[in-house]
């Protein structure tokens, strides 16, 4: 999962595509690629070599004490992932310098694979792989450094110790070595993804900070606006093994906007990182003023962070602005499978749950329509100043 986890601008569409296969819908052929985009398994690529030069490089440099120890406290439970060249920043030695030039020339090729801005800062963290692991890193056990691989089936993985040799770790259990994993703040990648989406698209109206579309000017005149706010969630499987480390989900909301065309908003749940765990977040998910019908569909995703956004956009808005309001509810998601190149079909993100259906006066509970996960609901109204 950050402010946003279902796994990075094909997060928002490619989760569309999952709706119709949901509900059982036809699924459209998918287009061709387009001249000049990157395919995504290049770019997957791209971002997999650049994490595992800088696990590599983490895993020589804790052979110094103090970085060691500041990874140490910078990742334990209460913080979470720690932001990797700010940390090493802090180290005063030789390996932490090379650790933070490593890091900090890597998280500028991280945007540039994934077609963001080069302005977006630390991109790259790393965290515990697994919480079971803390008792024998804080009883001072060697850590080994892995990067946190897209496929979650993988049956193998490689990581790295303080002498640069290779270890091949078994997925199918969690180890007993305390292992790093160096991954990407998918929440901030999401975030710009999503940007530039709603560049592309020319009608969105900006998301606020809590995920949740600003209110437009008729919403305000009427002194606030309708929202469905969940008071608590859950699921069963967050589609996240151990070596993925925890989980990086996050909502998209889909429908027509007040212009009548396609709008879809992301809403970040950087809460919601555990399978079996109930959260109860008291958060906005749906801003009804900026919906022209009375009904949206909402996807829950993971989000893996290998996607190419300038590449998604590209090939998705041409269709997407092409579809007109018929003055009543209609699916999108056989004209966004339709605009999908047939490469977005591989390492897309991982598909939790989905809601259909949900209007403003939605209440109670919720269950799936996978039968994966439930969340409650109920109407709120926010009041203006």
């Amino acid at each position: 999962m950050p402010q946003f986890r279902l796994r990075r601008a094909v997060a928002t569409l490619a989760a569309l595509p999952l709706l119709a296969l949901g509900a059982g819908q036809a699924v459209a052929t998918p287009a061709p690629q387009p001249p000049g985009a990157s395919h995504p398994a290049a770019t997957a690529g791209r971002v997999t070599a650049i994490e595992d030069q800088v696990a590599r490089t983490l895993a020589t440099a804790l052979a110094d004490s103090a970085l060691r120890e500041r990874v140490r406290t910078a990742t334990a439970a209460t913080a979470g992932p720690a932001a990797l060249a700010p940390l090493a920043t802090a180290v005063p030695g030789a390996a932490a310098r090379k650790l933070a030039d490593t890091t900090a020339r890597a998280d500028r090729q991280v945007a540039a694979a994934k077609g963001l801005g080069a302005d977006l800062g630390p991109l790259l963290r790393v965290q515990l792989a697994d919480r079971t692991m803390r008792g024998a890193l804080d009883g001072g056990a060697a850590p080994l450094v892995a990067t946190a691989a897209t496929d979650e089936h993988a049956r193998t993985l490689r990581a790295y110790d303080t002498a640069g040799r290779v270890h091949v770790l078994e997925t199918a259990r969690v180890p007993e070595r305390p292992v790093y994993l160096v991954d990407l703040d998918t929440a901030k990648t999401l975030a710009a993804g999503i940007a530039l989406l709603q560049r592309e698209f020319g009608s969105q109206t900006p998301t606020g900070a809590q995920g949740a579309a600003t209110a437009p000017a008729s919403a305000t005149a009427a002194a606030g606006w309708w929202a469905t706010k969940i008071t608590s969630i859950q699921v069963a499987d967050d589609e996240e093994p151990w070596f993925k480390g925890a989980a990086e989900m996050f909502a998209l909301v889909t429908g027509f906007g007040l212009d009548g065309k396609v709008r879809v908003d992301s809403v970040a749940m950087p809460y919601l990182q555990y399978d079996g765990t109930l959260y109860r977040p008291n958060q906005i998910l749906v801003n009804w003023s900026n919906y022209k019908y009375n009904l949206a569909d909402v996807v829950l995703m993971e989000d893996d962070g290998d996607t190419n956004y300038l590449a998604l956009a590209q090939a998705v808005a041409a269709v997407l602005l092409t579809i007109a309001d018929q003055g009543a509810y209609i699916p999108l998601v056989n004209a966004v499978l339709g605009a999908l190149p047939s490469s977005w079909w591989t390492d897309d993100p991982d598909y939790v749950e989905s809601w259909y259906t949900l209007a403003r006066t939605s209440t109670g509970r919720l269950d799936g329509a996978r039968g994966n996960g439930f969340m409650t609901v109920e109407p709120y109204f926010v009041q203006q100043f």
